[in-house]
This record gives structure tokens, C-alpha cells and sequence, in this order.
């Protein structure tokens, strides 16, 4: 073989290698989350609707906050949005609910349909701690018997349920919610080490899903797509 030639076949090997390394770091390289690529979304309150969302399915709207002290403070009026699924979801930091605001909230759930929107139930945002989750289970069963039947249940929840919680609390959100939305994400950034977490999702008893943070890291878990109980995303929206 003449030098040339050889030269020839040492640069095709080098131009492979490079070709085959850029693939192995694309490949391990995490996706973004795009709003675009999913069909529901968390919208709270302030932040500006992007296009993606006049074709989404379903849409969480932050209505308002339960304070530490019982208040109720909305943060939206009565939305119009008939295109959409849309949950009527309520922030708490307290599990102690004064009759009068569980009453409100009860009765913005009728007077979102009233105007008519698809309203599809309420959702409950409360970090319930895994310690505390049978806790949390028993206002949600207490919630469950005063709220009108037409009316789902959603909970919020933390990946660590799926990983550590007491299976007897985890058993005793079936019959009571309808689905529970772990969230993977704490601020504007996906939490690390979530494929650990999310790979023993289906010790969730009930309907679940996955919220992501809009431009967070993202790699689907190959465990979410065999569990018969996973029902989709939930990309939460940032500000602009």
C-alpha cells in the first residue's frame, strides 16, 4: 500500500471516530423541555399564554392561594377558555380550610363551567411532605365526600412518594383522587436524578402524570412508558 494511501484510509478512520463521538454525545446529551411538543400545560397567574397553548388539550389554571392563616386569596378571574380542558388548580399552605373558603372554592368550579368552560375538576398544589402523606390522605378523603360528584379530584405530588412513601399511604389515595401529578422540576430547573425516582412510578395506585418545567432537562424514563398507569406530561409555563 503506497503512503498516500494509507494516509487516506488513517484519515476516513480519524473522520469516523470524531463522527462516532459527536453521535455518542448527542446521544447522551438531555433534551429540552418544548412547549410545543406537549398538548397540557400549568398556567399560572401572570404568566403570558404562548402560542403553544391555542392548540393545547388541557390546561391547569391557577385560580388561587389558601394562606398559612386561612385565607383565601384569588389570583384570577373566571377565565373563558371553551377550547380547553381546563382544572381549576388551588395553591395551600395549610391543611386547615375554614368552611367559608372549601365553600368558595366549591362554588368557582361551578361558576367556571357556568361561563362556559370545559371544567374539568379541582386540583390541589400542597407540598405533603412522604412522611406526612397519610395526613394529607385524610383531608383529601374528607375533601372527597363534600365536593359535588361532576367534579374530579387532582392532587399535586412529590417524586419521593413513588420512591419512599408507606404503601399504605400511597393505597389510600385510591377511590379519593382521580389522578396525582408528580412534579420533576423545583423552580425553573428539572431536578436531578429524577429517572431514579420516576422508575418506580407505578407504586402510584392511581392515574398519574408527570409535570415538566418548560426548557428543563428532560430524558423520558423507559420505565414510564411500561407503566399501565402513566397518563402523559403536564409542562409547567415560565414567565417571559
Amino acid at each position: 500500500m503506497g503512503q498516500e494511501a494509507a494516509l487516506l484510509l488513517v484519515n476516513r478512520a480519524a473522520l469516523l471516530l470524531i463522527l462516532v463521538l459527536l453521535s455518542a454525545c448527542r446521544a447522551a446529551a438531555p433534551e429540552r423541555v418544548r412547549a410545543e411538543d406537549y398538548t397540557a400545560f400549568y398556567l399560572w397567574a401572570g404568566v403570558r399564554a404562548p402560542a403553544a397553548l391555542q392548540s393545547a388539550e388541557t390546561v391547569y389554571l391557577l385560580a388561587g392561594e389558601v394562606r398559612r392563616d386561612g385565607r383565601y386569596i384569588a389570583l384570577r378571574a373566571v377565565p373563558r377558555a371553551p377550547q380547553h380542558e381546563v382544572w381549576l388548580v388551588v395553591r395551600s399552605q395549610t391543611l386547615d380550610w375554614p368552611p367559608p373558603v372549601e365553600a368558595r372554592i366549591i362554588a368557582d368550579l361551578a361558576r367556571w363551567r357556568e361561563a362556559g368552560n370545559r371544567v374539568a375538576g379541582l386540583q390541589i398544589d400542597f407540598d405533603a411532605s412522604t412522611r406526612g402523606l397519610d395526613r394529607y390522605a385524610a383531608f383529601l378523603a374528607a375533601l372527597r365526600q363534600r365536593l359535588p360528584p361532576a367534579w374530579r379530584l387532582s392532587v399535586t405530588g412529590l417524586m419521593d412518594w413513588s420512591a419512599n412513601a408507606d404503601p399504605a399511604a400511597l393505597a389510600s389515595l385510591k377511590g379519593v383522587v382521580d389522578e396525582v401529578v408528580v412534579q420533576s422540576y423545583q423552580g425553573r430547573s428539572t431536578i436531578p436524578g429524577y429517572a431514579r425516582y420516576l422508575d418506580r412510578l407505578a407504586r402510584v395506585p392511581v392515574p398519574h402524570k408527570v409535570a415538566l418545567v418548560e426548557g428543563g432537562e428532560w430524558r423520558e424514563p423507559a420505565a414510564l412508558r411500561r407503566d399501565p398507569l402513566f397518563r402523559g406530561y403536564v409542562v409547567f409555563l415560565l414567565a417571559r
